[in-house]
């Protein structure tokens, strides 16, 4: 799979690229203890201890193309989660592939024959 998801049922199997300016936000849970004078004690909280959300943009699409991307996005209601692949030079081959949900889109109709996407992707822990 290159880059990016692909969509299913009733909106086709499109395989669907981002645009290049993927914006990934990782944020560890650490457990904290502390104590006086500045001294603390830190523990990794879980085993998937690092949250990441990933925004990602689909601009100037064709009108049906951000239609079934939007369509896919509120089909899914935010809860079901579905593959996402992104490059990692540290896995052979060069991507890795998460599991993610999206709970907000938006869309900005730029003109008649094409539309801007625009979406939070947060990585779950599911088998």
């Amino acid at each position: 799979m290159a880059i990016g998801f692909t969509t299913s049922a009733p909106y086709g199997s499109r395989d669907i690229k981002p645009d290049r300016s993927l914006a990934k936000r990782s944020n560890p849970k650490v457990l904290t203890a502390r104590f006086g004078d500045g001294y603390e004690q830190r523990a990794i909280d879980g085993i998937n201890s690092v949250a990441e959300t990933f925004n990602i943009s689909f601009v100037n699409r064709p009108s049906a193309e951000a239609d079934d991307i939007v369509g896919y996005f509120e089909s899914l209601g935010g809860a079901t989660s579905f593959n996402y692949t992104i490059s990692d030079t540290n896995e052979s081959p060069p991507e890795r592939t998460l599991k993610v949900v999206c709970e907000t889109w938006n869309m900005v109709y730029t003109q008649n024959d094409c539309h801007t996407v625009t979406a939070t992707f947060r990585r779950v822990y599911e088998a």
